[in-house]
């Protein structure tokens, strides 16, 4: 089969840039690497292609001579065009995929940590804990303290979270030398996993600590206050700096994220910053109209006026009443009162009197024609 054009094997221009280049192979590499699609010759094959073509691509003079000439421009220049040594791609692994290691780590399960002497160590940070809170619906409408209890990691204190037994220290790992890093060969390159005596820490410890067993850690239960903020809602989630599991070896400790539930209240509704919820009033009052005295969900007591003719769900409003504003607790939603008209299940002789005299008085329409029901709404 006719071999293709390098330029077209990367997917890039002739015009295209050297970071351009670099960038195409990386993302063939990484989408064909034979640790990637074990056994799939299909994918060796096209691996092989695009190391070949960013071989030369990659390399000025190569490139040149390649753009010149074509295929015949390459042969014999280190194996341009034909008998590759594809080791010599590049010197360093991470010439190519230095600021894509922790793609490549969770492709080949290489580690994120590096030894010292110059090389890359990420960060060593305690893990974050989750909380599960509920909270009253009141609580989450006005805000409360609540104090919960939860166990974390914690540095030991017998042996200041080192791991290791007094008067005793660390030695250096005999299998990976303190780098932390053994390589294997996999293809055409030498990839890094980390080393499974040390666990990529480069160092053995040869007298753990009795209390923690040489981990560093203890298990400690603890208990700290939470602010819930006026307005939260279920779902929502609190963050506590510093307050997740200590990390081995004296890294900064985790975060703590509580998650809200709220719990629903027996007659109040919340809808954004809005409150709502129905009243029941006579049908006398909702007829000549009334003033009433609500409670709201703070237990205040408020007048509320009924206009003469209010009809069976009418809403009315009270300003100001609602949910305060997340981060703006000056400003509140407001309260959404439903009136509900009851009719008296039973009636006194003198009640029915009045009322067939009403009937009488008003009139009694014996074929009412619908209404729309997005009127109801």
């Amino acid at each position: 089969m006719a071999k293709r054009d390098y330029y077209e094997v990367l997917g890039v221009p002739k015009g295209a840039s050297k970071d351009e280049i670099k960038k195409a192979y990386r993302k063939l590499a990484i989408k064909y690497h034979p640790d990637k699609n074990p056994g799939d010759k299909n994918a060796e094959d096209s691996f092989k292609e695009a190391t070949e073509a960013y071989e030369v691509l990659g390399d000025e003079k190569k490139r040149q001579a390649y753009d010149q000439f074509g295929f015949a421009g390459v042969e014999g220049m280190n194996g341009g065009g034909g008998g590759h040594d594809y080791s010599t791609v590049f010197h360093d692994f991470e010439d190519i995929f230095g600021d894509f290691g922790d793609i490549f780590s969770s492709f080949f399960g290489g580690g994120g940590s590096r030894s010292q002497g110059g090389r890359k160590r990420r960060s060593n940070r305690g893990p974050d804990l989750r909380y599960n809170l509920e909270v009253s619906f009141k609580d989450a409408v006005y805000g409360t303290k609540v104090e919960i209890a939860y166990t974390r990691n914690v540095s030991c204190s017998t042996c200041g979270g080192s791991g290791t037994a007094s008067g005793s220290g660390k030695k250096v790992c005999p299998t990976c030398g303190g780098s932390g890093q053994v390589r294997r060969s996999s293809g055409f390159f030498s990839i890094a996993s980390p080393c499974p005596t040390c666990g990529g820490e480069g160092y053995i410890i040869e007298n753990p600590c009795t209390a923690c067993h040489g981990s560093g850690l203890l298990r400690k239960q603890q208990k700290i206050k939470v602010t819930i903020p006026p307005g939260i809602e279920s779902g929502k989630r609190i963050n506590i700096p510093g307050q997740g599991d200590n990390a081995a070896g004296g890294g900064p400790a985790g975060d703590l994220y509580v998650f809200i539930t709220v719990k629903p209240h027996d007659y109040f509704e919340r809808d954004g910053n809005d409150l709502y919820c129905a009243i029941p009033i006579s049908f006398t009052q909702a007829a000549l109209g009334s003033e009433i005295q609500v409670s709201t969900l703070e237990d205040k007591k408020l007048k509320l006026k009924i206009p003469a003719g209010t009809q069976n769900g009418k809403i009315l409003r009270i300003k100001n009443e609602g949910v305060p504003y997340l981060h703006n607790n000056a400003k509140k939603g407001d309260l959404y009162i439903k009136i509900m008209i009851e009719v008296p299940k039973k009636l006194s002789l003198r009640s029915k009197q009045l009322l067939k005299e009403l009937a009488d008085i008003e009139g009694e329409n014996g074929t009412p024609q619908p209404v729309s029901l997005s009127s109801l709404r």
